[in-house]
């Protein structure tokens, strides 16, 4: 039965890769829910699985998979049992598109940004040249690239245009939700903030929703209607971000705001001593119990579930 009021629901997903020392568990269990016009940010350090879990949504896997399994609900029907080419024809960049890290890396060098732009527009809306080419157009102006780019080629812009022509590129086929990772981090300060403002805006007018992962909680609080803290392979926490900021509920998701430097406080920024667990051996119980200053006896022993109230928690502190 089709959910109107909720655009993504994601069930249990977990993505496995299989490497020579053994199997690392990137994507274990996550759960995940997103309503239409909404930006959810996912927020952690480098390594818990933000972008393993981006291709777990996009189905963009490499070919040392161990194990690829859960339920991954749009608009209320499960994507999951599809077929690699009904994937590809009826989710990826139709319902569901991606702006990836490093945008210089995802163009090519040698076509024009307006073909790499419209090339989605040809394969999956199924427009001429040139119409896709005037769609190519509109999405420029959108993100505030000036007409006359749209024959240059990706090594002619700056890093900021490249990343305003990534975002043409997943938006050119009007899906409902952008999958954004990282797409500031190699950007100044003042770059930073003009794309900020271009995904805000764009929000407001096409009322596209995002997933946004990154590491930056500064940025990232820009934009965020829901924030989500993943550790070790999991989601930690989730709940509005104008609750989450103020008051964070997870020891984890706790130190992670502390250790943000700011302007107007005495106080030094916190540092979180010990290294997350190995994803190939992950811990029995609480994976963030090593590293945890409230630590007790039953974190090392069960996994914990997550509390539900006003907000969702893993953490036996909040049973």
């Amino acid at each position: 039965m089709m959910n109107a009021t909720q655009l993504l629901e994601v069930k249990n997903l977990k993505l496995h890769f299989r490497t020579q020392k053994g199997v690392v568990q990137a994507v274990d269990g996550v759960d995940l829910d997103l309503d239409f016009h909404r930006a959810v940010v996912i927020l952690g350090e480098s390594g818990c699985g933000k972008t393993s879990l981006s291709k777990a949504m996009l189905r963009l896997l490499p070919r040392n998979v161990a194990a690829y399994s859960g339920e991954l609900l749009l608009k209320g029907r499960d994507v999951m049992p599809f077929t690699d080419e009904e994937y590809r024809q009826n989710v990826r960049w139709v319902s569901m598109s991606l702006v990836p890290q490093a945008a210089m890396n995802a163009l090519n060098p040698v076509i024009s940004v307006g073909e790499q732009v419209s090339e989605p527009a040809m394969l999956h809306l199924g427009l001429s040249k040139a119409e896709a080419l005037g769609v190519a157009y509109k999405m420029f102006q959108h993100v505030g690239i000036p007409a006359d780019f749209i024959n240059r080629y990706p090594f002619e812009l700056s890093g900021g245009m490249r990343q305003r022509v990534a975002l043409a590129m997943a938006l050119v086929t009007s899906p409902s939700l952008i999958i954004l990772d990282e797409p500031t981090s190699a950007l100044d300060l003042l770059t930073q903030a003009n794309i900020m403002n271009v995904l805000k805006r764009i929000k407001l007018e096409l009322g596209t929703s995002y997933i946004l992962i990154t590491h930056d909680i500064a940025t990232s609080s820009e934009l965020a209607d829901e924030v989500a803290i993943m550790y070790a392979g999991q989601i930690v926490e989730t709940g509005d971000a104008k609750d989450f900021f103020p008051a964070p509920l997870h020891p984890y998701s706790q130190m992670l705001m502390a250790s943000v430097p700011r302007l107007r406080s005495e106080s030094d920024p916190m540092f979180i001593t010990g290294q997350p667990p190995s994803l190939m051996d992950p811990p029995t119980g609480c994976r963030f119990a090593a590293r945890c200053p409230f630590r007790f006896e039953k974190c090392d022993e069960e996994p914990p579930v997550f509390q539900k109230g006003n907000r969702k928690v893993k953490c036996w502190l909040h049973q």
